[in-house]
């Protein structure tokens, strides 16, 4: 008995999604999170210098402030490497 959906071609547009998917899944997932927390972060850094540079209560802005700058520094260093690496485009 023959498969009748062994003859059936796949389109080569969904295909190729599908490899990409397979080579870094839930790639699109983990960048929406990192630029959720990059937002946040770019946030509370603002907040953080306002109250630095009008001078409230320092000993507890300046330490925040530089918690919100790491985790900037650190979603943009995941984006950066979390980026298509040139050997995935054909």
């Amino acid at each position: 008995m023959s498969n009748p959906n062994r003859n059936r071609q796949v389109d080569p547009e969904l295909y190729q999604r599908l490899i990409e998917e397979s080579k870094a899944p839930y790639r699109g997932l983990r960048r929406f999170i990192y630029f959720s927390v990059g937002a946040s972060g770019l946030i509370g850094a603002f907040v953080f210098l306002m109250q630095s540079l009008a001078g409230k209560n320092l000993e507890r802005s300046l330490p925040n402030l530089a918690l919100q700058v790491g985790i900037v520094a650190l979603v943009g260093w995941l984006l950066r490497r979390d980026r298509p690496s040139p050997k995935d485009h054909p």
